[in-house]
């Protein structure tokens, strides 16, 4: 299917976006509303300031938690005709840091998502996973749906992996017609920086004001870095392709990008000159190489990532620099801490 005929597939369907606030989940937003969808954005706003929410013509923002039966009711009164579930305890640091909250939010919160999917049949459940997650540290290069490792390191993984389980459970089981969409490294526009964000928005931020930007590691750890437009059309297609049920596919680029190689680029595309600064390795950050085929998703829905990395990363810093007050505002690093000394991993998953 062309990417027109994905779009019209859309129109008149009512759709609800879990963590919609975010970057991947704003954009996604932003692209059903342009193809004529009626869109319900649930979102608690723990990770993304309100004015990330999309206020466009069709869209219903619910403010509340994906643990909240209340707002779940809310949610699914409206009749979706699918849901995209994004909304999740992000990312692997975090996890460590509060274990318990991890395990509430991906584990609970997607066990009633998929209860209330089936209470209120749903054409499709798109569930986003993570490919930094389900195949480890030890998984052969380039990483392929096939394999998949039991020895994570972080309760994010963990989640991450026992969300797709719960989702097959709710397959095979109720007849819920889910989906699971593996992402990798996403960047672009739509995330503000803070203590448990990506290392792209954090680097951009860093760089901005003038500050270093901290590598975990030696800098030659590579990444699969993918252009959240790329992402938000394979989500499209996702929700629409038939053969996608019951499927699990990686959405990334398919190339891979050394981090020592994005804090130069960083610099030198803002005019920083701070340069960078190394520090430990984290314990539980144990992958030297990231890099996802994207053969399955190519073959089974169509999808095919066309964004360049340097072009990406130039809309990316474009909507900081267009967005920079609300953005320094919103920045989100821990209280009492200065942004310009706190660090986050630069090879986060």
């Amino acid at each position: 299917m062309t990417d027109g005929e994905i779009g019209a597939a859309w129109s008149g369907r009512t759709v609800l976006v879990t963590g919609g606030a975010g970057a991947i989940g704003s954009n996604l937003v932003t692209a059903l509303a342009s193809h004529g969808a009626r869109v319900i954005v649930l979102d608690d706003l723990s990770a993304s300031p309100r004015w990330n929410v999309p206020s466009l013509p069709g869209v219903l923002f619910v403010e509340g938690s994906i643990l909240d039966e209340v707002k779940l009711k809310r949610c699914f009164f409206e009749k979706p005709d699918a849901v995209f579930h994004l909304a999740a305890f992000f990312a692997n640091q975090n996890s460590v840091d509060h274990p318990e909250t991890d395990l509430m939010v991906n584990g609970m919160g997607t066990l009633r998502l998929l209860e209330y999917a089936t209470l209120h049949p749903v054409k499709r459940f798109v569930y986003a996973s993570s490919g930094c997650s389900i195949y480890g540290s030890e998984a052969p290069l380039p990483l392929r749906e096939e394999f998949m490792s039991m020895h994570l390191t972080t309760p994010y993984q963990i989640t991450k992996m026992l969300g797709e389980l719960y989702g097959n459970f709710f397959q095979h089981h109720y007849d819920v017609p889910v989906v699971k969409a593996r992402f990798f490294n996403s960047y672009g526009p739509g995330e503000v920086p803070g203590q448990y964000r990506n290392v792209i928005p954090n680097f951009v931020y860093w760089a901005m004001l003038g500050q270093p930007l901290p590598i975990t590691g030696e800098g030659t750890e590579t990444r699969d870095f993918t252009f959240v437009g790329d992402i938000v059309n394979g989500l499209l297609r996702a929700g629409i392709v038939e053969a996608a049920i019951g499927e699990e596919f990686n959405l990334a680029s398919g190339r891979e990008v050394r981090i020592v190689d994005l804090a130069t680029m960083v610099n030198e595309a803002v005019q920083s000159t701070a340069g960078i600064k190394f520090a430990a390795r984290r314990r539980w950050d144990t992958k030297k190489r990231l890099l996802a085929s994207v053969d399955k998703a190519r073959d089974l829905i169509g999808y095919a990532p066309d964004t360049e990395f340097a072009e990406g990363l130039a809309h990316t810093i474009a909507w900081f620099r267009a967005n920079w007050d609300r953005i320094a505002a919103s920045a989100a690093f821990g209280p009492g801490q200065s942004s310009a000394v706190r660090e986050v991993s630069t090879v986060r998953g």
